[in-house]
């Protein structure tokens, strides 16, 4: 009996280690970004489904410590990685125009702001609620970070190098 049950084990374990391979190198991990344009200052219209380049996409709020804390911070992460990379910091729906608007022209971040007025980029990233909330788009339009509350610089920093060797 003690050898049926050490084959079974067994069996448990090589199925559980197979799942995990498949999830690490065959799976989709975070999904895809969503099938939506954003456009920057210049108007030039950047496709979050397929980017050229790696994106950050920060949603915040002017109501938010964590994200007015985090901001200069992102900056010195844009300043540093240059063009390897965009920052879009995607206001929320129910943050005042005027708010948003006065606190971008008060600190001129190296970010495309835009404002999601009716929601639809929120929603679009799974209903996105809570600030804070950071989605990293690879080249190929997979979502490769995600993260709720402050960016782990460190590992966005490196997966962004990863990213865009080239540059």
């Amino acid at each position: 009996m003690q050898n049926l049950g050490s084959k079974i084990f067994g069996l448990f374990v090589v199925g559980l280690l197979g799942t995990l391979l498949y999830l690490t190198v065959f799976s989709d991990g975070l999904g895809q970004g969503p099938k939506i344009a954003v456009q920057d200052a210049q108007g030039q219209t950047i496709n979050l489904e397929k980017p050229l380049k790696p994106i950050l996409v920060n949603f915040w709020a002017t109501s938010c410590p964590g994200c007015i804390k985090e901001m200069p911070d992102l900056a010195k992460m844009k300043q540093a990685l240059g063009d390897r990379f965009e920052i879009i910091a995607v206001s929320m729906d129910y943050d005042p125009e005027k708010q948003v608007q006065n606190f971008i022209s008060s600190n001129p971040y190296p970010f495309i702001f835009v404002m999601d007025t009716d929601g639809s980029i929120a929603k679009a990233f799974g209903n996105v609620l809570l600030t804070p909330t950071s989605f990293l788009i690879a080249p190929n339009g997979k979502i490769v970070y995600q993260q709720i509350g402050e960016v782990h610089f460190d590992q966005v920093t490196e997966r962004i190098k990863q990213l865009s060797p080239q540059l």
